[in-house]
């Protein structure tokens, strides 16, 4: 997704020649209306909803801002004639509209947490009674979403401008070029609309239909017992592989084949050798695990450590970054301007400093006074200091590879670290300890992402000619619709699904981010953390760093399961098929571009109908046996369900393939 040129500029270098937006700073073209704030409130609540449901159940989300561009284009220019509906009014769909996906993710990465809390025996034995309310939810996403967007504002000037040139922001110059293209008719959208109705189609047919099997896979007997092999069939996740492309994906499949066809069939070996032998943290022989439970057991533990020093060595390498842009942000806090705040064109004019500094000192309190979460002056400072640390890092990351690579997992888990041995030093402990440092978690990593969601809105605006603090005042409209939306998403998915595995919920939610991050704070804080597994984990991850491979996504692959990488990786070979076939550059980007409008498509359209088969479950209880039944089969084909499956799978990624090319062959 960062191959794209600036849509409005021949060249980056700002040397030879000052930089022309698409809309000029003399033109007043409307930005803001009722049709685009509609529109955008809905995009924003509809992606964000699916990527909760994406992130709970395969421990990703996806970037909503290109679909969100090209749905806005169609739906406005089929409601509206060509010249009722401006390049700027685009743009704010597009900014409110990808709102949603970003505080999805800062949501389901954290909060899940005190649901696998609640569910867990041993949590319930140290007194656990806590629970998250719906208007809790509501307000740590507020409050967190709100103190991202306040944060990133005195860093605009010098990441988006400044650095034009330099940060490109992928995703950012990708919605800037599909705005101003949209003269060319309906066929992007069109791709998209395609993508979403096929992967809706081929989600019901799968999950609600029973066609054929969900996830197929086989566990090894023999010499590589202990080991597991297998794909989620999901077209979610072919079109997430997509996108990503092979690098990522091959690094994720790596991770996962070290752990799951190498360390899990070494510990099998292991206790076959020693018959009866119990290692915690398992609680039965080793030599009776499947690759379930060794997972659970001891690559989980690998995988905490390994993410955790993949996320800390991505801070360390950010560092000369966050120098530069807090030196920057505090000229830009404290530099009064003399007499130039009336003249300054209208595409250089932010919203007012006094209503960021006063907005946040606003927001200081309210954390500090919100019931129920346990932040309390300590825990509210921590949030603020972090939040305000990682708002700068994630900004500068977005704008180098994008806001999907965004390694916000890393920047959270690092905070609950070191927020877990600041509250034991000042004697915060127990229960206590752990809802507080899980929620200034939560507020930190929700801020993280959003910020990362406007720094992309801004360059779009940048490159398009648009007024900063008009989009800068509308991203709290698209943070306050779906922050009203995620506590019921979240309470639906968990009474379908489970947060943790029981004779009711056999197959509860992976929630792999937020397991990470409950297991490392009632790690720390209750003194009982299985140390070894994650320090062995932290000096894998320097190992791959010691051969110049970035950490971060073998690391999230050794955590995830095999089934997650698999299907990724296959989306991964179509992006690298394209590009290797592709007879020059320009073919080369316009298949990149209908894959990644097509792609987008199947992740929108199999997220929704995950949401709607969960709406299924919660409500039916007979739908949810029927399900249950017929997990590893199918309800028509029977055991030929998985054969079947991964038929399907390919075929939909040979489509994505064909679509790509038919995409680069009209353009």
């Amino acid at each position: 997704m960062g191959q794209s040129n600036d849509p409005s500029a021949s060249s980056h270098s700002e040397k030879t020649a000052p930089f022309e937006p698409y809309i000029k700073a003399n033109e007043n073209v409307a930005e803001i209306s009722v049709k685009a704030i509609v529109l955008g409130a809905i995009i924003s609540v509809v992606f964000g909803v699916a990527n909760a449901y994406l992130a709970l159940k395969f421990g990703m989300t996806v970037s909503a801002s290109i679909p969100a561009a090209v749905i806005s284009m169609a739906i406005l220019r089929m409601i509206y004639s060509r010249e009722n509906v401006t390049v700027l009014e685009n743009n704010i769909v597009q900014t409110i509209g990808s709102a949603g996906e970003s505080l999805a993710a800062g949501i389901t990465f954290t909060i899940p947490a005190f649901f696998i809390w609640a569910a867990n025996s041993d949590m319930q034995a140290m007194g656990y009674m806590h629970e998250v309310s719906k208007m809790q939810i509501f307000w740590m996403s507020m409050l967190g979403g709100s103190l991202g967007i306040l944060l990133m504002i005195p860093l605009r000037k010098y990441l988006v401008e400044r650095e034009h040139g330099k940060l490109q922001f992928p995703e950012g110059t990708a919605c800037a070029e599909i705005i101003t293209a949209g003269d060319e008719g309906g066929t992007k959208a069109k791709t998209v609309f395609v993508g979403l109705g096929l992967g809706a189609v081929y989600k019901t047919l799968m999950v609600i239909g029973r066609f054929w099997s969900e996830s197929p896979g086989y566990n090894f007997k023999g010499i590589l017992k202990g080991g597991t092999i297998g794909m989620d069939a999901a077209p979610a996740l072919v079109g997430v592989g997509y996108i990503i492309g092979p690098r990522i994906a091959g690094l994720m499949l790596s991770g996962a084949v070290i752990g799951y066809l190498g360390i899990g069939p070494l510990l099998a070996f292991i206790g076959d050798q020693i018959p009866g032998i119990i290692i915690a943290p398992g609680n039965i022989p080793l030599s009776d695990m499947d690759p379930g439970q060794l997972r659970n057991s001891y690559i989980k533990y690998l995988g905490v450590g390994a993410v955790a020093f993949g996320g800390t060595i991505s801070l360390v390498k950010s560092l000369p970054t966050i120098v530069h842009s807090f030196s920057a942000g505090f000229r830009q806090l404290f530099m009064k301007r003399k007499g130039a705040v009336d003249d300054r064109p209208r595409t250089d004019q932010d919203m007012p400093m006094s209503i960021v500094l006063i907005g946040s000192l606003l927001i200081v309190l309210a954390i500090w006074l919100l019931p129920g979460i346990e932040l309390h002056f300590l825990g509210a400072l921590l949030a603020v200091i972090f939040g305000f640390f990682f708002v700068v890092v994630a900004a500068r990351i977005v704008g180098l590879i994008g806001s999907s690579s965004n390694p916000v997992s890393g920047m959270t888990i690092f905070t609950l670290l070191v927020t877990c041995m600041i509250l034991l030093w000042f004697g915060i402990d127990g229960v206590n300890g752990m809802v507080t440092a899980m929620s200034v978690g939560t507020v930190v990593c929700i801020a993280v992402c959003m910020s990362g969601d406007i720094a992309q809105d801004l360059k779009t605006g940048y490159l398009l000619g648009a007024t900063p603090k008009k989009q800068q005042w509308v991203e709290f409209i698209g943070l306050l619709f779906p922050a009203m939306a995620m506590g019921f998403a979240l309470y639906l998915l968990g009474d379908a699904f489970g947060w943790v595995e029981s004779a009711e919920h056999p197959n509860p939610l992976l929630a792999p981010q937020a397991n990470v991050m409950a297991t490392v704070v009632q790690g720390v804080i209750g003194g009982n953390i299985p140390w070894t597994p994650i320090l062995v984990g932290a000096f894998m991850a320097l190992g791959f760093e010691l051969l110049g491979v970035n950490s971060l996504p073998v690391a999230i692959g050794l955590y995830l399961p095999l089934s997650l990488s698999t299907p990724l990786m296959l989306g991964g070979v179509v992006a690298g098929l394209l590009k290797k076939t592709a007879k020059d550059e320009k073919t080369r980007k316009k298949r990149q571009e209908g894959g990644i409008l097509f792609g987008s498509g199947l992740v929108a359209g199999g997220g929704l109908i995950g949401v709607a088969s969960a709406g299924l479950i919660a409500g039916i209880p007979s739908f949810k046996a029927f399900t249950e039944e017929y997990t590893s089969t199918s309800f028509i084909t029977g055991s030929w369900g998985e054969a079947i499956s991964l038929v399907m799978v390919f075929l939909l990624a040979f489509t994505l393939y064909s679509v790509a090319r038919s995409f680069a062959k009209k353009h």
